[in-house]
């Protein structure tokens, strides 16, 4: 904000997003009211980045998928049920779809750009998902895993062999620690900041911010503790304003870390790259030590409503998809069917 009171924008205007930018022909001819409409819903509604490039994607694309000169006033029922009949994605994909037509509808309707929501009476198709897609890490898998990973190379000096940090090792082991450990999304892990690991004067504690909004707090089990100050000291962090991200990004293959956080994109490949020198499947990803730490928990007779928190789920349904010990009862079945 400039001394006069005007807005100064900090990024260049083809570097903002493009639903900011410029609304579809179809808004911007229904005049100024569906223009606010436009703007409001998705950069001011809309909060999560995510949800509003996803909401986004699927308005432009039935509004594209409409007959030239059709006008926002004349969309019916029918041309919203039509379009989700011969809609190409799978039952998630079209539930998500009409969830963000039915939103934007919502508020068109609201500012008086429209009349009545025609997505409002057009039923989505029945999608219950039982158990989730991401695969399950084994608990032995993940051990090999942590164990691979080397943290020291030793040297010969003048008199005796000397051993050396690796912070690049430490850190990727720290990281998967607090995958496992934690239950952390990897969007939350990248977010680190020193401030973030904090001692009570009992233990040290991992405060998360997690998408929603929602902060939690998660102890530090005693391995993980120790997988973390070794990798704090190895990098020289003891010492950096609280600020300053936790995890860091590396030098390309110089094993020396930059001042910058590394990502969640890092933190998949970092798993990726991990798993294939432990010559473990490489299909897993940061989210299957989610799926493994749940489901044992779950198995040791720990309350569902404390598996959720630790998880950071709002709807215990949601955790319960984590679950994999379904999976393994089936399994066992099905080996023992005679033929």
């Amino acid at each position: 904000m400039s001394e006069s009171g005007q807005l100064i924008l900090t990024q260049s205007p083809s570097s903002l997003p493009v639903l900011a930018s410029s609304p579809p022909e179809i808004v911007a001819k229904a005049g100024p009211a569906a223009c606010f409409a436009w703007d409001e819903f998705f950069l001011a509604t809309i909060r999560n980045a995510n949800t509003r490039t996803a909401y986004g994607r699927a308005v432009r694309q039935f509004l594209g998928w409409l007959e030239p000169g059709i006008a926002l006033t004349d969309i019916t029922p029918s041309m919203v049920g039509s379009y989700f009949n011969q809609h190409p994605g799978g039952p998630s994909t079209r539930k998500l779809h009409l969830a963000a037509l039915r939103a934007l509808f919502d508020r068109l309707v609201l500012r008086h750009a429209m009349l009545l929501n025609p997505a409002c009476s057009v039923r989505g198709e029945r999608y219950q998902v039982i158990e989730g897609k991401t695969p399950e890490i084994t608990i032995d898998h993940a051990r090999r895993l942590l164990a691979s990973i080397q943290t020291h190379i030793s040297k010969i000096g003048e008199d005796d062999p000397v051993t050396i940090a690796r912070p690049v090792g430490l850190r990727d082991r720290a990281m998967l620690g607090v995958m496992i450990y934690t239950a952390a999304r990897a969007g939350a892990i990248a977010r680190l900041r020193l401030k973030h690991f904090t001692y009570d004067g009992s233990q040290w504690n991992l405060r998360f911010e997690e998408k929603g909004g929602k902060s939690r707090s998660i102890p530090v089990r005693h391995n993980l503790q120790e997988f973390l100050l070794e990798y704090i000291e190895s990098a020289g962090l003891s010492n950096e304003p609280p600020d300053s991200p936790l995890f860091r990004s590396a030098y390309r293959k110089t094993g020396r870390l930059t001042p910058k956080a590394v990502s969640g994109v890092d933190l998949y490949r970092m798993v990726k790259r991990r798993l294939k020198d432990a010559a473990l499947p490489t299909h897993f990803s940061p989210h299957s030590f989610r799926v493994t730490t749940v489901t044992d928990l779950l198995t040791q007779g720990v309350p569902l409503e404390d598996v959720q928190y630790l998880s950071g789920h709002s709807d215990p349904r949601t955790t319960r998809l984590y679950d994999r010990r379904q999976k393994r009862i089936t399994r066992n079945t099905v080996e023992r069917i005679s033929i």
